[in-house]
């Protein structure tokens, strides 16, 4: 019943020789008050693949634990609820480490150099006080692979190190958005900066005389709870193949961030064939009535089950398991009673996450202003992270059609075969001569159906980790 305060010697993992356990794979010290671990853990137990010291005393690692190649096979490192002040740059060295978790303990920075371990797949940090606070925020609610790839860049310094943003950081940073400011105001060297730059200009709903709003009703919480919605303007999708590079980006992005839909689904939408405000709630598969794209109006109960049957004929005609296009998504159906959608003000569902939108609001060469959303029965944030990626690629690839003149064009059938989740009309007025005009993003409130506010897109916080080479102009 007593708790070990330190490993005593001679128990194999002290300074015995040889070393005591050389095939010990998991070490389970958790709930003892050990305030220091013997430097020649690692020499003592060179096989360990999992090391749980939750719920101890201790204040740092010793540095022989993350000596290079000290502990090779070690996949799981688990040290919550110490008195951890500072985690060594090294642990990069831990080659095999798939999960670690240091939550609440005093840790005030995470080494970037944690973005290195090359198998790290969950990490847990929250309940320590970080000086980076939107780090912070991240750790609370985003997924590892974000937080790493924050970390990669050097958190908001976008340098290497510990992504400081202690005050002097701050100021320096103030200071050289000040500046760069006047120069894209004077002449040539405004031109010389733009050129260089995507610009992205965010509208606030209340500048904007007739913003688009969701309402959420509250059988969806059960079903896919999560909705971010954003209004892009200033596209140009008609020379040669960017319609086809803006499906194709979609497409990369539901495959990886997104996690092939599963953890979240973009949708995108012509804005002017969306009429709002608009509803997301959920309905039964057979109550839910779409024209999903390049087919005929269905219910989704029966969608779903011709795009089973085509699926069955899809693996008997390749004599294999997998399967192409939406039949793809149909196991995130399984085991629902209701489906998740979005309702015009005419009464019509516009998108049926996460498998199709409706041909009504769908995206071709001539669209130029975009209703965007990103659903999820994960988190919020996660919806977030989607859209803030989805924003920037959709500003990059505009800078380059109006930087390259194409040839060639994708025509709408082959935009309804790319698409599997994508969205009608008039020219691109928002495209300059010179080519540098912003893209605008507008607003989009999510609320209940009261009216209580659940969310806003792009809030302060959101597109904050742009790349250096996008100016958001809030």
């Amino acid at each position: 019943g007593n708790a070990l305060e330190a490993l005593p010697p001679g128990q194999g993992l002290g300074p015995a020789e040889p070393p005591g356990l050389p095939q010990l794979q998991s070490l389970n010290l958790s709930g003892n008050r050990l305030r220091d671990l013997p430097a020649d853990l690692a020499r003592c137990a060179p096989r360990l693949q999992s090391l749980n010291l939750t719920g101890n005393c201790l204040d740092s690692f010793p540095a022989e634990l993350f000596l290079p190649g000290a502990l090779p096979l070690l996949s799981e490192l688990a040290a919550a609820d110490n008195c951890l002040r500072e985690l060594s740059p090294d642990i990069a060295h831990l080659a095999s480490l798939k999960t670690l978790d240091l939550s609440n303990n005093q840790l005030s920075e995470i080494p970037s150099e944690l973005a290195d371990c090359p198998k790290l797949k969950e990490i847990n940090f929250r309940g320590n006080k970080l000086r980076d606070k939107r780090l912070e925020k991240m750790v609370s609610g985003c997924q590892t692979r974000s937080i790493l790839e924050y970390l990669r860049v050097g958190g908001r310094g976008g340098g290497r190190g510990r992504g400081r943003t202690d005050g002097t950081d701050k100021e320096e940073s103030r200071r050289r958005r000040r500046e760069r400011r006047p120069r894209q105001e004077s002449g040539e060297d405004a031109d010389a900066e733009a050129a260089g730059r995507l610009l992205l200009r965010v509208l606030h709903v209340s500048e904007n005389p007739a913003p688009l709003m969701v309402r959420v009703s509250p059988e969806v919480r059960d079903v896919r709870p999560y909705i971010v919605g954003a209004v892009v303007r200033g596209m140009d999708l008609q020379p040669g193949n960017a319609l086809r590079r803006l499906l194709a980006s979609q497409t990369k992005l539901h495959e990886d961030l997104c996690e092939k839909r599963t953890v979240a689904t973009m949708a995108t939408h012509d804005l002017r064939a969306v009429r709002g405000p608009l509803v997301y709630g959920a309905r039964a598969p057979q109550d839910l009535k779409i024209i999903p794209l390049g087919r005929r109006e269905a219910k989704a109960k029966e969608l779903v089950r011709q795009l089973q049957l085509e699926a069955d004929e899809q693996r008997k005609q390749k004599k294999r398991q997998t399967v192409s296009g939406l039949h793809r998504y149909l196991h995130l159906l399984d085991g629902k009673e209701n489906y998740p959608c979005l309702v015009d003000a005419d009464g019509d569902v516009i998108s049926f996450p996460p498998i199709t939108n409706s041909e009504k609001t769908k995206i071709k060469k001539t669209t130029s202003d975009l209703f965007l959303e990103v659903t999820s029965a994960t988190s919020l944030q996660i919806c977030k992270e989607v859209m803030d990626a989805l924003i920037l690629k959709m500003a990059e690839m505009n800078k380059y059609t109006l930087e390259n003149k194409e040839e060639g064009s994708l025509s709408d059938a082959e935009a309804d075969a790319m698409s599997g989740q994508l969205s009608d009309p008039k020219t691109n007025p928002a495209a300059g001569k010179d080519g540098h005009s912003p893209l605008v993003v507008e607003q989009v409130r999510v609320v209940d159906l009261e009216g209580t506010l659940k969310v806003v897109y792009p809030s302060k916080a959101d597109l904050a980790t742009a790349p250096p080479h996008v100016t958001v102009i809030r």
